[in-house]
C-alpha cells in the first residue's frame, strides 16, 4: 500500500493511518463517536467467513464493521 486507500481494501494484519471520513452519514458519525478520526492508526483483526463484517483494533479496542462503512473510510500507509 503505497497511495491513499480506503479502510475496506487493507489486507488482514495490515496497519494504516486514518485519513479522512466523509461527514453527514449515520453510520460513520457513530465510528467517529468510537474513536476513529483522522490520525488515528487502526490494524485490520479479521473479516467473516462471508466477507463482512470486518473487525479492526482502534485505540485499543475492537471494532467490528460492513464493508459499506469501510468504504467511506480513506486511510493512508502507517509508519512501522
Amino acid at each position: 500500500m503505497h497511495r491513499s486507500s480506503t479502510l475496506a481494501q487493507l489486507p488482514i494484519g495490515s496497519s494504516a493511518l486514518i485519513h479522512s471520513m466523509p461527514t453527514g452519514r449515520a453510520g460513520l458519525t457513530r465510528l467517529r463517536e468510537l474513536g476513529l478520526t483522522p490520525g488515528v492508526r487502526v490494524k485490520v483483526i479479521r473479516r467473516a467467513p462471508l466477507g463482512e463484517p470486518l473487525q479492526i483494533c482502534v485505540r485499543g479496542s475492537q471494532i467490528a464493521m460492513r464493508n459499506h462503512e469501510a468504504a467511506h473510510i480513506l486511510v493512508t500507509p502507517a509508519e512501522a
